[in-house]
């Protein structure tokens, strides 16, 4: 992993001059403005705080950029990992969050060292689709109190909705009105000025700038800290160690949806730019991020496919530019932070709300519902309704089982069609080959031969009825499993034994070796295989029974 990743920087600084800097540097300070209200959004989204968000930013900025499998990559908080935080930090605070984030650093080193990196391609992409849109309805619902000024309890989105019924729900009419602009004004917004400035970005200027000016009575951020070691970080002495344990299951949740971000995300911009992501060094520049992050007490971190995607377009040329949107950043919360400490939380809500709803891959969602793909959008809700009322991993290892169950149902469907021998369409004179054939049967049998087919085959001599001469046609099963040979050489035997040469055709290599350790090919004898059932009606010449039965003996 070293050698290689010293090879890449090599690569990607090759020839670099003042123009590529410039480039770099004007990429970075695009993508900080575009990260500066997702960080807060994301902070405050996670159950911690706006400062805590943007400390994140930083952080994984300068040093997963640093370390990163592919330059075009920025990393920082997001809406999925916010998402499956705020039950963490209720259940166990802000200290059992950090030492969750280390576990899910070593987890995510491990990974690399491992090459698991590859692993994200098991995942279908209905499965992936329906992870997002839960996570999306996670972040919509823990976002209802800072929307409309209202209050809840509970720890998961979920249980935060259904104590509205106990607590009342009373909007605040000011907060409710700004964050609708928000809303409003990130819908509305040009996409040709979108490019210059981002719309939650100016939503949020003017927001924080009408709360000042008109002092409004609503909530916001509060203080934004002028240092980037936070006064909340991991603290050895405050880490209860019982709970170590029972914190390696959210860890495992934080590392696998860092893995699916990061390489989707990799992946996605590799094919933008031609540049393919190394993902194990990707993987192990994650794992050193998410374990330094809670010493500064950041939230966990990942690839962020929206800031990457703008990295890219703003003419990204080096791993520089993360870096430069981490610098920016830092320049904007040292400067700033009086400003920034007045945004209000309902301006944050109107972008996380908006950023939910986009949030959803609605092209993906359409295609499937549109054209009816049942096993897609099993996939898709049975997965999407395990995120939010589950967790992440629950509703990945439900979603991929699911698909591995449906996968195993459509790959084990078995065709066996039947046809009468019709010696005319072989253009042969040899009125001898007519008649010995006048009572022959071809069964063409595609798919695999396994357990959950054979009741397919069982019926195979019922089908071929009274005929003399069977010719197996068995070019489109490319294999064949210890139930179906124990299947299949009991029956080739009832057939024998009632007098019906059988002739097996086109058998693909792995069936062969299969069939022949079955004891299949020592049964029928290797003269009754050909490589086509043409060339067997014209060549083969069956054996009387007698010699069966001797061969028996």
């Amino acid at each position: 992993m070293g050698m290689s990743f010293f090879k890449q920087l090599r690569r990607e600084f090759a020839g670099y001059n003042g123009k590529k800097l410039s480039q770099d540097l004007m990429a970075g300070l695009t993508v900080a403005a575009v990260a500066l209200p997702l960080a807060l959004a994301f902070g405050v989204s996670a159950g911690a705080t706006a400062a805590c968000g943007l400390v994140t930013a930083i952080v994984a900025g300068l040093v997963i950029s640093a370390l990163t499998g592919g330059y075009y990559q920025i990393s920082g908080p997001t809406g999925a990992m916010a998402a499956i935080l705020g039950s963490l930090i209720g259940a166990y605070g802000m200290q059992g969050m950090f030492v969750a984030t280390f576990l899910a650093g070593i987890m995510l080193i491990i990974a690399a060292v491992l090459h698991l990196g590859n692993l994200t391609a098991f995942v279908p992409a209905p499965v992936i689709t329906g992870f997002t849109s839960g996570i999306a309805v996670i972040i919509a619902l823990g976002q209802i109190d800072n929307f409309f000024g209202t209050h809840s309890e509970g720890g998961s989105a979920l249980a935060k909705l259904a104590s509205y019924s106990r607590l009342g729900f009373h909007p605040n009419m000011t907060t409710t009105i700004v964050a609708l602009l928000i809303v409003l004004l990130m819908v509305f917004f040009p996409k040709k000025w979108n490019a210059v400035v981002p719309a939650s970005l100016v939503g949020i200027i003017i927001a924080t700038a009408a709360t000042m000016i008109f002092k409004l009575d609503i909530a916001t951020v509060g203080d934004i800290p002028k240092s980037l070691m936070l006064p909340d970080r991991l603290s050895p002495s405050q880490i209860d160690w019982a709970t170590v344990p029972t914190l390696l299951a959210p860890a495992f949740s934080i590392a696998v949806l860092n893995m699916l971000e990061s390489l989707l995300c990799g992946a996605s911009a590799g094919r933008a730019t031609g540049v393919k992501l190394n993902n194990d060094q990707e993987l192990f520049a994650q794992g050193v991020g998410n374990m330094v992050l809670p010493m500064f007490g950041g939230i966990p971190a990942t690839a962020a496919l929206a800031r990457t995607s703008v990295a890219v377009r703003s003419g990204a040329q080096t791993r520089l530019t993360g870096i430069f949107h981490a610098v920016g950043l830092l320049i904007m919360m040292l400067v700033l932070a009086p400003i920034i400490s007045n945004v209000p939380m309902a301006a944050l809500a109107g972008v996380l709300m908006v950023t939910a709803w986009r949030m959803n891959e609605w092209s993906a969602i359409r295609y499937v519902f549109q054209h009816k793909f049942k096993g897609a959008m099993a996939k898709f809700i049975v997965t999407m309704a395990c995120t939010i009322v589950f967790d992440l991993t629950v509703a990945i290892v439900v979603g991929v089982g699911l698909g591995l169950i449906l996968m195993v149902a459509r790959l084990s469907k078995l065709q066996i069609n039947y046809e009468r021998v019709d010696m005319s369409r072989l253009r042969t004179d040899d009125d001898t080959l007519s008649e010995r054939y006048s009572n022959a049967m071809v069964a063409y049998i595609t798919g695999p031969l396994l357990f959950a087919n054979i009741g397919t085959l069982e019926e195979l001599p019922e089908h071929i009825g009274r005929c003399d001469t069977l010719l197996l046609s068995m070019r489109g099963v490319p294999s064949v499993d210890v139930s179906a040979a124990q299947t299949l050489l009991p029956m080739l035997r009832e057939l024998k034994e009632r007098g019906i040469d059988v002739v097996v055709c086109g058998v693909p290599s792995a069936t062969m070796t299969m069939l022949r350790r079955a004891g299949i090919v020592e049964l029928l004898g290797e003269q009754s295989f050909y490589w086509s059932v043409e060339r067997a009606l014209l060549d083969h010449r069956p054996r009387p029974l007698a010699a069966f039965d001797s061969a028996e003996a």
